[in-house]
């Protein structure tokens, strides 16, 4: 049963979920342009808002290209200018904690914020109040998995991951087998991180994506009301 399990979600489940990523974002685009925005709520409790967010923005950028570099730079480039293995999983565990900190505590202040301000609360919806928990978890479950890689920081298991990553996305086979193994935490850290792919076009996370440029382009209509209330749709 745990060979079936471990096959599905973490050799079957990442092409799912990519799939949907891609194919859904771009539907989303062309076809919901005018629900693509992050939902700001800046005028309710600006100064909390914009230390949260900084905070978060900042620690979730170096955390995503800290995942992005260290998962899919073939580990021969590491070797050709002579960083070890052990070297970068230090790497890792530093800078991945000192950003995965600072984003858990922007985060905590953008959970409160939303979630104690009635008037915030009231203009949330179900989505942009459930993506924020989720990322709150799998910060919590990036930061639990330090501990475990600091015992072993020969960078054995940060190898396989990163080989995982790069069979995934070269579509070569027997992936799943190379983090069977691992510890519970990182399996979970992994799965919850595929799963933000997978729900990624139906959230407003599509801000990411968003340009200035864009807007003057995107098609639709807009309601504008006259004086004495009659609706004048305006492209």
């Amino acid at each position: 049963m745990m060979t079936y399990l471990n096959q599905f979600f973490f050799g079957f489940y990442p092409y799912l979920c990519l799939a949907v990523f891609v194919i859904g974002t771009i539907l989303r685009f062309e076809h919901g342009q005018y629900s693509w925005r992050s939902g700001s709520s800046q005028l309710l409790r600006r100064r909390q808002l914009i230390l949260g967010s900084i905070l978060f923005h900042v620690g979730i950028l170096i955390v995503f290209f800290g995942h992005l570099v260290g998962l899919l730079t073939p580990i021969w480039v590491f070797d050709a200018v002579g960083i070890s293995h052990s070297a970068k999983q230090m790497l890792a565990i530093v800078v991945g904690g000192v950003a995965g900190v600072m984003c858990l505590i922007g985060i905590l202040m953008l959970i409160h914020r939303r979630l104690f301000d009635a008037r915030i609360r009231a203009t949330s919806s179900f989505g942009d109040t459930s993506i924020l928990l989720i990322l709150f978890f799998q910060l919590l479950l990036g930061l639990a998995t330090i501990p475990v890689s600091m015992q072993h920081l020969d960078g054995h298991e940060m190898v396989k991951f990163m080989e995982w990553a790069q069979r995934i996305l070269t579509f070569r086979g027997g992936a799943w087998e190379l983090v069977a193994h691992a510890h519970p935490i990182f399996k979970a850290h992994l799965f919850l991180g595929l799963t933000i792919f997978l729900v990624f076009p139906f959230t407003r996370l599509v801000h990411i994506f968003s340009a200035p440029v864009w807007y003057l382009g995107r098609r639709g209509y807009q309601l504008v009301r006259t004086r004495n209330g009659a609706r004048a749709p305006a492209e």
